[in-house]
């Protein structure tokens, strides 16, 4: 929504007044308003395309008569099942509304005004927009040959007493990403009072030894966890921050305590016990991302290295052809993005779609390649 310019009719505060009029992202139904024409196929936003676990789904149908009710406000069966997942107590496991809504209660809980938060320029915003919506201070570091650059990132980290690093890993937009060890190591080089947030929303697409081994009642760090990737459940809005227990208890003083509803967790519940279709999308997720490589290599594009369920294609040139390639796959009824900041908006990040989604994007493309 739009505030008027006179925001004197407003009853903001003058720190909200001040806010810039933006939004981490433009969905895609806002784009197909704004086109005339729907997106019939969804490679844009990282859904996973390969649906969600039948096993959540029946759940769902058997839960939908019981929606007058309101979910579990502790989430408790939901939050034991992922503590057996992780090994550790559900005292660590907080609950939210997708990652999006862990990262602004984190904001909330621990932005002050004035304190500094360490970034990656271009890495998902969505974090940097609720540090700015609480009055922190931002210092982003550029990417290193595509990849969140760890030894600058805590160089920063160190000369600024950031109260909070942020790090995405796998990254998005990127798709990059640092070995467990890396991580780790890179942790032992931040200062002591610092707060790292470890958004691992595609952890599960990634090489074996990405995940850090971090105990749980570790106060330096909070990882975070989707179940809107390879669990297929992004509609529903649930994510899981495994974090310290003094941490975690804080979530208690200001969230939605009737967030995550009834269908959340139920689904939630069930796609874990399913991992024969986690197999199977995982599979999925290779073998598009592999298809993509070869549509890539067809017309002399470069596909970055992915440990995620999409991949970027370096379309070697500047990011006017890659907001123009954006466009054309847009008529095209092809709804892809591209990172936002310079030198990484060279590339279009395109989601591991099904067979039919790459058909049609394999079919396209040409046609766009040869405009530019």
């Amino acid at each position: 929504m739009t505030r008027p310019d006179d925001t004197a009719a407003w009853p903001l505060t003058d720190f909200a007044a001040r806010l810039p009029q933006s939004v981490p992202f433009v969905g895609p139904e806002t784009l197909q308003r704004q086109l005339g024409h729907s997106l019939d196929i969804r490679l844009g936003a990282n859904e996973q395309r390969f649906g969600p676990s039948p096993l959540a789904l029946a759940a769902i149908g058997q839960a939908a008569g019981d929606i007058w009710k309101y979910g579990d406000p502790e989430g408790y069966d939901l939050r034991r099942a992922l503590a057996a997942k992780h090994g550790c107590d559900m005292a660590h496991i907080v609950l939210g509304e997708g990652v999006d809504g862990l990262l602004g209660l984190i904001a909330r809980l621990t932005i002050a005004q004035g304190d500094t938060v360490v970034l990656t320029q271009g890495t998902y915003p969505t974090f940097a927009y609720h540090v700015q919506g609480c009055g922190g201070t931002l210092h982003r570091i550029p990417y290193r040959q595509d990849r969140s650059d760890l030894a600058q990132l805590a160089d920063m980290a160190q000369r600024q007493r950031a109260k909070i690093l942020y790090l995405a890993n796998p990254d998005n937009p990127m798709g990059l990403h640092h070995s467990g060890a890396q991580v780790a190591d890179f942790l032992a080089q931040l200062p002591q009072d610092c707060l790292l947030v470890l958004d691992e929303a595609y952890i599960d697409f990634a090489p074996v030894g990405t995940a850090p081994v971090i105990a749980p009642q570790d106060p330096r760090v909070i990882r975070l966890r989707s179940f809107s990737k390879i669990y297929g459940l992004a509609g529903l809005r649930l994510g899981y921050a495994i974090c310290a227990q003094p941490l975690a208890r804080a979530f208690d003083l200001l969230r939605n305590h009737f967030g995550v509803g009834l269908l959340p967790q139920v689904a939630g519940l069930a796609a874990l016990q399913d991992s024969d279709h986690l197999a199977r999308v995982l599979a999925g997720s290779v073998a598009a991302r592999a298809r993509i490589g070869a549509i890539a290599a067809q017309h002399n594009l470069i596909a970055l290295p992915s440990a995620t369920n999409f991949t970027c294609l370096d379309l070697g040139r500047g990011p006017e052809a890659a907001r123009a390639a954006v466009a054309g796959l847009a008529q095209a009824k092809i709804f892809v993005r591209m990172p936002s900041e310079v030198p990484q908006n060279r590339c279009l990040r395109i989601s591991h779609g099904t067979e039919q989604d790459l058909d049609a994007l394999a079919q396209v493309l040409p046609q766009i390649l040869a405009r530019l």
